[in-house]
């Protein structure tokens, strides 16, 4: 139950974050849509396919297809209320990866997987629906940035696997590892903390 609560709630979480992104785009409602749609459901897409898990899960439950063209109509109701787009962008960005990085690890677990590759599986499904969009919308994609992004949900994964060892309930450990990405990646926005520059100015 809380597994499938966290999977609505990152679709939900990235499916306005697409669309706030195509609203600042100015595209037409049909491209609104996609964006939201791939946002939301690119991640796992490519997760699922790497595990074998196909058809892949929005193809074999209707509810996050459903969960997405709500959200969509949400966001652009209410679109106005949220009065800094860019901020809005970036929070339900960030609530998304952190959600959404418990949900690939999830899954690399029940495929039986190393930590490490279900790690890498929880950062996938939380990045690379934002990479696909960014790309569609012509942005470079911020985890090709110097921002904390990916670093986030790969730290927040591995304090999950570190959590569990403890001699608490794993829902805690669960629920604390995607507050760990969202803390992380708030923290290095608030502060401006960015992976090192391996590019250096010339003499």
């Amino acid at each position: 139950m809380l597994y499938q609560t966290i999977d609505i709630l990152g679709t939900v979480a990235f499916a306005i974050s697409g669309v706030l992104v195509a609203m600042e785009k100015r595209l037409d409602l049909f491209g609104v849509l996609i964006i939201a749609f791939v946002t939301a459901i690119g991640g796992g897409t490519l997760r699922d396919l790497l595990i074998g898990n196909t058809p892949v899960g929005w193809m074999q439950d209707l509810t996050y297809v459903i969960t997405i063209l709500i959200s969509v109509v949400f966001a652009i109701i209410f679109v106005n209320k949220l009065k800094y787009l860019r901020k809005s962008l970036f929070l339900f960005d960030t609530i998304g990866i952190g959600l959404y990085t418990m949900v690939g690890i999830e899954k690399g677990l029940e495929a039986e997987l190393l930590p490490i590759m279900c790690i890498f599986l929880g950062t996938m499904t939380a990045c690379f629906g934002g990479v696909i969009r960014d790309i569609l919308c012509n942005e470079i994609p911020v985890i090709f940035r110097k921002e904390i992004y990916a670093s986030a949900c790969i730290l927040g994964g591995a304090s999950y696997f570190l959590l569990v060892q403890l001699p608490i309930n794993e829902s805690y450990a669960y629920i604390a590892a995607i507050l760990v990405v969202i803390s992380l990646r708030l923290v290095a926005v608030k502060f401006d903390l960015r992976l090192p520059d391996i590019y250096r100015s010339k003499d």
